[in-house]
C-alpha cells in the first residue's frame, strides 16, 4: 500500500534549477529572497530562510533561462499557493513547494 502511495504524483516535467526568486507572502507581503530547487510549468519548489505556512498564498518572480525557454531569457512574475514546506536541509533552509494558478511574461527593461 505504500509502495502505491510514494509514486509520482506529477503531471509535467520538473526541471533541477537554481534560480534566484524573489517570492511576497503574508500579511505585509514583503519580498524575500529564495531560490528554486526544482521548477515546472505547473509548480515551483524554492529554498526560503523564513516560515511560511501551507495554504499562503504566495507571488513570485523568476527568470527563465534560455535552456528551458529554447529562445532567450524570460522574466515571469507568478501568483500560487503553497502546498507543501520542510524543513532540516544541509542549509537551514525550508523546502517550500507551491502550485502556480496564475503567471503572466514580463516585458524585459
Amino acid at each position: 500500500m505504500a509502495e502505491t502511495q510514494a509514486k509520482e504524483k506529477r503531471a509535467t516535467r520538473r526541471f533541477a534549477l537554481r534560480l534566484p526568486v524573489s517570492v511576497r507572502y503574508g500579511e505585509t507581503a514583503e519580498e524575500h529572497a529564495a531560490q528554486t530547487r526544482d521548477v515546472s510549468a505547473r509548480g515551483i519548489c524554492f529554498y526560503v530562510d523564513s516560515a511560511i505556512q501551507a495554504g499562503s498564498a504566495i507571488n513570485f518572480t523568476l527568470t527563465l533561462p534560455p535552456e528551458i525557454t529554447l529562445t532567450e531569457s524570460i522574466r515571469v512574475r507568478c501568483k500560487g499557493r503553497v502546498v507543501r514546506v520542510e524543513g532540516g536541509n544541509p542549509v537551514g533552509k525550508m523546502a517550500v513547494g507551491a502550485v502556480i494558478d496564475e503567471y503572466e511574461f514580463l516585458a524585459e527593461s
